[in-house]
């Protein structure tokens, strides 16, 4: 396969990797201190540890002769190539993010960037959610993106208002239980 053809592969793996990842046109990327130095954090670990252990790992496959049939060769040109992506992307968006201390709002009765929500939905089941930046949600936790659907109807929501969110299952209508504020 010609060179010309793989570079052009890898050009549009990383269109991919930032058209899944895109901030809304005209938008900051807010985060927080956490997240901010989360990703710091993963991207020093793919800088020191985990890049050079696979340049060495490729290094010494490659002096084991023939590389067309050599495993580790392969694997280890496409992990670096798959770090080195991550590595850009990380770098990127750490070089545009706006950190926020959600700790400083002044306006505690509405719902802003770094809320911790609670609501209930109209089964009578109650949530809590911590709205947080595009690059560090993690659903698992109750962290949701500020642009997510869930999160753009809460916001600048109070207590006791009922917001209407679409929900992969529909709209749903959502009523504010408590909203605070603090750096977690």
């Amino acid at each position: 396969m010609s060179k010309a053809f793989t570079k052009e592969n890898e050009a549009e793996a990383d269109d991919d990797l930032d058209a899944a990842d895109a901030l809304p046109p005209g938008t900051k990327n807010y985060i927080t201190r956490q997240g901010f130095e989360r990703l710091q954090a993963e991207l020093r670990q793919l800088k020191r540890v985990e890049r050079p252990k696979v340049v060495e790992t490729v290094a010494w496959a490659a002096g084991n002769g023939d590389r067309s049939e050599n495993g580790d060769y392969i694997y280890g040109k496409k992990r670096l190539r798959e770090i080195d992506r991550r590595m850009r992307f990380l770098g990127k968006r750490l070089e545009i993010a706006e950190v926020v201390d959600p700790a400083r709002q002044k306006k505690r009765d509405q719902v802003f960037f770094g809320a911790i929500v609670t609501y209930e939905n109209e089964a009578g089941e109650e949530r809590t959610v911590r709205i947080v930046g595009v690059d560090e949600a993690r659903s698992e936790l109750g962290e949701i993106s500020w642009v997510s659907p869930v999160a753009r109807a809460l916001l600048k929501a109070e207590v006791g208002d009922q917001v209407e969110a679409r929900t992969p299952t529909g709209p749903e209508t959502l009523e504010i239980v408590d909203i605070r504020y603090e750096e977690k």
